[in-house]
């Protein structure tokens, strides 16, 4: 089999999506015959929350799986991933069901890695969609994830208008939003925590960050990312930066939950941990003056965060 596609589903959050990603879905695997591909769902919507399954499970083209309790987005994953390791795929789609993608998106990308064994992933061109609108807009989501100094991870061009040129864009590696992966990339920078079965995402980072954390591992491996740029997929995302400067980055902070702030806080620690030791002089500083910055912006405006440090240091421990 050629191609794994996973996704994750929670609750009305994904299950109000489905109506409108499931038929791009099928339309953007198109160009595969049936025996090539598999989609693989997890659902980790609570117990008796069924309007997910209730669409998913009367298609027969996809395997569902869920339990009794929410795993996050990394261990959800990684369950998927395992999967179509069994099932003995090529490649791996990440996608986020709020998403829509253009017909030739999932062919493109297969080219792109089919054509460069230095790849381990490719990224397609993510612009925003406005769900309640039903309008795809030309503002950039993501062109796919880039690292600058001080383990500082973003994603390039969020939240500018798209020019429409297309361009080969070096990056260290795909939004979780979307993203192709070689599976034999995957398999070769797994984790395996004592007494755990292989892990892909990394399941301390119940969510945000496990992409970046991904790609960084994929990187230090020696493996190559690239954007697609003709590749296109449209994202209604619920956390993104809309502008520059303070008051567009307060406004938005202002707009986001504690939970998704804490965990994102959280994450953004462990990747500074987890890498310390990799990191040159100049980016030791930088990582330590952004502790820094972190600490005191929590102390004097979110102080809630500050209950995050002992976890971020069992975390770590484990």
């Amino acid at each position: 089999m050629k191609l794994a596609v996973g996704f994750v589903t929670y609750q009305e959050a994904s299950a109000k999506y489905l109506a409108d990603f499931l038929p791009s879905l099928a339309a953007a695997l198109g160009f595969l015959d049936s025996s090539d591909f598999q989609i693989y769902v997890f659902d980790n919507s609570n117990p008796g929350d069924s309007s997910n399954s209730r669409i998913l499970t009367a298609y027969k083209n996809i395997k569902y799986f869920r339990q009794d309790h929410n795993l996050g987005f990394a261990a959800a994953y990684n369950v998927l991933i395992r999967e179509a390791l069994k099932d003995a795929a090529d490649y791996f789609l990440v996608i986020n069901p709020d998403t829509v993608m253009e017909p030739d998106t999932v062919k493109l990308l297969a080219e792109a890695l089919d054509k460069d064994g230095s790849l381990g992933s490719a990224a397609p061109k993510i612009l925003r969609w406005d769900f309640d609108g039903k309008r795809r807009t030309k503002t950039i989501d993501s062109l796919g994830l880039v690292l600058q100094t001080g383990l500082k991870f973003s994603d390039l061009g969020q939240g500018i208008e798209d020019d429409g040129k297309a361009r080969n864009i070096s990056i260290l590696g795909p939004s979780g939003a979307a993203g192709l992966f070689r599976l034999s990339a995957l398999e070769k920078v797994a984790i395996t925590p004592s007494g755990h079965v292989a892990q892909y995402f990394d399941e301390r980072f119940f969510m945000y960050k496990e992409d970046c954390d991904l790609a960084y591992r994929l990187f230090l491996a020696g493996y190559n990312s690239c954007l697609v740029p003709e590749a296109l997929v449209y994202h209604d995302r619920t956390a993104a930066v809309s502008g520059r400067g303070v008051r567009a980055f307060w406004r938005d902070r202002q707009s986001k939950s504690r939970q998704i702030k804490a965990w994102s806080f959280r994450n953004q620690h462990l990747i500074f941990l987890k890498y310390w030791r990799k990191q040159d002089l100049v980016n030791k500083i930088a990582v330590s003056a952004r502790i820094l910055c972190l600490f005191i912006f929590s102390l004097i405006l979110e102080q809630y965060l500050l209950k995050e440090y002992p976890r971020i240091l069992r975390l770590a421990r484990g």
